[in-house]
C-alpha cells in the first residue's frame, strides 16, 4: 500500500506494555492462550474467547510495565494501524455524509497481552475485535506476526483488511445492524444463531472491501498484489479452512464466520464494485451466501 504521507488517525488509545498476573486458583497466560486458540480454531469469536476465559478462572489483574519500549518492528505497525483508521475514517464519514448521516468513528485500542473493554476481559489470543459497549476496536500488534507465521497470511493491505472489517462492525452499529442481529442471535438456537453470526462477518468483510475500494479512489492506496494480500487472507480465516487446520475435519453447523469462499467472495465483491448497496448478507437464503 501507498501510505507515505497520510494522516494518522488521533482517535486511539495506547495501552500496549500490559501484562497479566493470574488470578490465585485461576489460570496463567499461557493457559489463558491455549483457551483463546483452542476456542478461535473451533469457530468461536472473541467474546466466547472471553466468556470461556471467565469461566476457568479469569485473565487476572492487568498491569502495565513502566520500563517497557516498543521495538521498531512494533512502532512501525502502530504507525501503520493509525493511518489505516485515519483512512476508514476518511472513506466512512463522506460515504455517511452522502447517504445524510454523520459518521461517529471508532476509537483503536491497542495493547499488548491483555487488556480489559467494555465487553470485559481479553486477552492477545482473542484477536483483533470490535466492542459495541464502548465503540472501540481492540488489536495486539502482535496478531499481524502470528497471521503470516500460522496461516500464511501477510502483506500490508492483509493487514489493512483485518482492521477494515473490525471498523466494519462499527458500521454495522451505527446502523443498527449489529443491536437488531444481537437481539435475534439472543432468541434463536445454537445453530440459528450461529448463521446470523456468519452473516453480520460476512458483511463486515464487504464493508472492509468498500473501504478498500473508495481509499484507492481518494488516495491511490492500492498497488500491484494488495488485493491477492487481502483475499488470501480472508480465505485462510474461512471457518471452514480454520477447522481443517486444527482438528482435520469440518463442523459447517459450528461456522459463525463464514466459510474460505464465503469470505473472499463478499470482500471481493465490495473492492471489485464499490457499491454499498450490494452488501446485504441478511436477505438471501443462508446457502446463497
Amino acid at each position: 500500500m501507498k501510505l507515505d504521507g497520510r494522516r494518522e488517525s488521533t482517535n486511539v488509545d495506547d495501552r500496549r506494555g500490559g501484562s497479566t498476573i493470574a488470578k490465585a486458583g485461576g489460570i496463567g497466560l499461557g493457559g489463558i492462550i491455549i483457551v483463546g486458540l483452542i476456542t478461535l480454531l473451533m469457530g468461536g469469536d472473541p467474546t466466547d474467547v472471553i466468556r470461556n476465559v471467565q469461566e476457568m478462572g479469569g485473565a487476572g489483574t492487568i498491569q502495565v510495565d513502566p520500563n517497557w519500549q516498543p521495538s521498531a518492528e512494533e512502532e512501525e505497525l502502530a504507525t501503520f494501524a493509525k493511518q489505516i483508521l485515519a483512512g476508514t475514517e476518511d472513506v466512512w464519514t463522506r460515504i455517511f455524509q452522502q447517504n445524510g448521516r454523520t459518521y461517529e468513528p471508532p476509537r483503536l485500542v491497542l495493547f499488548s497481552n491483555a487488556v480489559q473493554s467494555g465487553c470485559g476481559g481479553a486477552t492477545s489470543s482473542s484477536g483483533p475485535f470490535y466492542c459495541s459497549a464502548d465503540r472501540c476496536v481492540y488489536i495486539d500488534l502482535s496478531f499481524f506476526t502470528s497471521m503470516k507465521r500460522t496461516i500464511g497470511a501477510d502483506g500490508d493491505f492483509a493487514y489493512a483488511y483485518v482492521i477494515a472489517h473490525e471498523v466494519g462492525h462499527h458500521v454495522q452499529n451505527l446502523l443498527g445492524t449489529l443491536g437488531q442481529a444481537h437481539q435475534q442471535m439472543a432468541r434463536s438456537s445454537q445453530a440459528q444463531s450461529n448463521q446470523i453470526s456468519v452473516r453480520l462477518e460476512l458483511q463486515a468483510d464487504f464493508y472492509a472491501g468498500i473501504w478498500g475500494y473508495y481509499d484507492n479512489k481518494m488516495f491511490g492506496s492500492l498497488e500491484d498484489g494488495d488485493i491477492d494480500e487481502a483475499l488470501n487472507a480472508a480465505s485462510k480465516i474461512g471457518d471452514d479452512y480454520l477447522q481443517k487446520k486444527s482438528q482435520g475435519y469440518t463442523i459447517p453447523e459450528s461456522f459463525n464466520h463464514g466459510t474460505s469462499a464465503q469470505r473472499h467472495r463478499w470482500l471481493k465483491k465490495g473492492l471489485t464494485t464499490g457499491n454499498l448497496n450490494l452488501g446485504d448478507t441478511f436477505s438471501p437464503a443462508y446457502r446463497e451466501l
